[in-house]
């Protein structure tokens, strides 16, 4: 009994982040360009973030002279990027979409390859059609860009956090079905 109410009391608060990832999803859609620079600045602390841990492994490491030097310059690489990302969000975000933009290229190609190595196998249909919406998605954020990036990084976040938060509320409903169904005797 105690197991059906620790469930069922787990699955309200699950279908609560649900709902708000929802939401969060709709809103980052809607509004796809600060959206889009909010991902950029979260990005550009972790970047700056980085540097400070590169600087600090640098003193600790006890890796000779060479290896913090190596370190001292991975620290400052790090922190100029971090910087140039927190100081102006809007060109970092530029380059961040031609990454993501060359990422999506590369992984469709990646899926077409494993396609032809895989496709007698059941279901490996799913795979070249995963291809092709991922080629087609990098070639549009290819062609348009810089223009891109007003809305390709928040359209994308948006588009996860909303299929995140349906996963999480179809999860959260099986499970209170479940402790349900378990709380039933069987017929």
């Amino acid at each position: 009994m105690t197991n059906s109410i620790s469930a069922a009391e787990t699955g309200k608060p699950d279908m609560i982040w649900g709902i708000l990832m929802l939401i969060c999803g709709f809103l980052a859609i809607a509004v796809p360009l600060a959206s889009s620079i909010g991902v950029a600045v979260v990005i550009g602390w972790v970047v700056l973030i980085s540097a400070v841990w590169h600087l600090l492994f640098g003193f600790r490491s006890g890796s000779g002279i060479g290896g913090f030097l190596w370190q001292l310059l991975l620290a400052i690489v790090y922190g100029a990027a971090g910087l140039m990302i927190l100081l102006y969000p809007l060109a970092g975000l530029a380059w961040l979409t031609l990454v993501l933009a060359t990422f999506l290229l590369i992984e469709a190609a990646l899926e077409f390859v494993l396609y032809f190595n895989i496709r007698r196998r059941v279901s490996a249909g799913w795979v070249l059609v995963d291809a092709v919406i991922t080629l087609l998605l990098g070639i549009l954020i290819w062609a348009q860009w810089p223009f891109s990036s007003a809305w390709a990084i928040g359209t994308l976040v948006g588009v996860s956090l909303i299929f995140s938060g349906i996963s999480r509320l179809m999860l959260s409903s099986a499970l209170s079905r479940g402790t349900t169904a378990a709380a039933k005797p069987a017929v």
